[in-house]
């Protein structure tokens, strides 16, 4: 982390903050496990901040059996029960049950396309899209692509994927580098393809 390099206003003072952003926000990712991981946290952080979210990471790490989707899409009553007295998560039961009836549908995508990477990277052409915004009142919070994977999620039968969350996933999984221009990550991801 390097604290003298210009970064995103959103970055902020905070080391955790800027260790997400300087390695993992924005960065094209490919892997179906980490992807699931980042729709059950953007569908979480929903109303929230989302330091509040990283926070707690670690926590929903444990809680959900490490963003496996087979094993969160057999979670019974009980096991949702359990969740919800855990206190190292967001404890909003339409969140809880959200994120195991997506790891369903999730496995049916994965099913469908091969992964789920191959499903959702659709949206975004198959490549990161490049922006240029020079200050963060630029950057929108919804687009024409976002709005087409929330219908498609939505259609789908998945939970807590409106367009802004639906956005909010392709900026954290670098389908789109919203990294303001000034920002030393910006030209950093301009030519990455991806993480697996």
């Amino acid at each position: 982390m390097s604290p003298d390099k210009p970064r995103c206003a959103w970055a902020g003072n905070d080391p955790l903050y800027r260790n997400y952003h300087d390695r993992e926000w924005g960065v094209p990712l490919h892997d179906d496990r980490r992807l699931f991981e980042f729709l059950v946290l953007e569908g979480a952080q929903a109303g929230l901040s989302w330091i509040t979210i990283l926070r707690k990471r670690e926590n929903y790490r444990a809680a959900f059996d490490g963003f496996d989707a087979a094993r969160i899409a057999r979670y019974d009553a009980d096991k949702i029960e359990s969740l919800l007295r855990d206190a190292g998560i967001v404890r909003n039961r339409l969140k809880v049950e959200a994120a195991v009836v997506n790891a369903q549908k999730f496995l049916d995508a994965q099913g469908e396309f091969g992964s789920f990477a191959k499903f959702i990277w659709q949206f975004a052409g198959g490549k990161p899209k490049q922006n240029a915004w020079r200050n963060p009142a630029e950057v929108p919070a919804c687009t024409p692509e976002s709005d087409a994977m929330s219908g498609e999620l939505k259609r789908r039968g998945f939970k807590f994927a409106g367009t802004t969350i639906c956005y909010a996933l392709m900026q954290a999984t670098g389908m789109v580098n919203d990294h303001t221009s000034n920002c030393f990550r910006h030209a950093e991801l301009r030519n990455q393809t991806g993480q697996t």
